[in-house]
């Protein structure tokens, strides 16, 4: 069995699909704007889980973020997608998937100039197990109490990614799993 090189999907400003591009290709310097998502999991004991990107990550190579990000492929329900994702990321089973943050988007540039440019609704969700990560997405992994995340994040934000700060900071209410 082959891998089937991924795609994303370019987007307008108003998040309508505008087209597709592979995703080995998209991010550079120029990043088209492109729909992306970003979940954050939490345990049954309502600590979320944090990971530390792969040092072969082309993009924040080696800092702590939420769970994991990914981008649907064309025409796939976002449901879908993060269930694909979380699986091959983290081997992980997900529940109670919901979205948290509908309307986030960000851009950002990396001490390499390689440039994130996304429409990257937020989701929440809950785990069954333990994370078994890939090692080419997943270089650490922790289990943490929410309140510890927002406290290291505020304090040293130069060691996370910038969009779980920007995430986290977006949130309306209390920031745990969801119920």
């Amino acid at each position: 069995m082959t891998d089937i090189p991924e795609t994303v999907v370019l987007v307008a400003d108003d998040g309508t699909p505008v087209g597709t591009a592979p995703k080995a290709t998209v991010h550079s310097t120029e990043t088209p704007l492109h729909l992306a998502f970003s979940c954050h999991v939490f345990d049954d004991r309502g600590r979320v889980l944090v990971t530390r990107r792969a040092l072969a990550k082309k993009t924040w190579p080696g800092v702590w973020t939420n769970a994991f990000c990914g981008h649907p492929a064309p025409e796939e329900p976002m449901e879908d997608a993060l269930v694909r994702r979380a699986e091959r990321e983290l081997g992980l089973t997900l529940t109670d998937v919901r979205v948290s943050l509908p309307d986030f988007r960000y851009r950002a540039v990396d001490a390499s100039g390689v440039v994130e440019n996304e429409i990257c609704p937020v989701f929440t969700a809950r785990a069954v197990g333990e994370p078994s990560p890939a090692a080419d997405e997943v270089a650490e992994w922790a289990w943490v109490e929410p309140e510890q995340l927002r406290s290291a994040v505020a304090s040293t934000p130069f060691a996370f990614s910038p969009w779980l700060g920007w995430q986290l900071a977006a949130w309306e209410g209390s920031y745990s799993a969801p119920s």
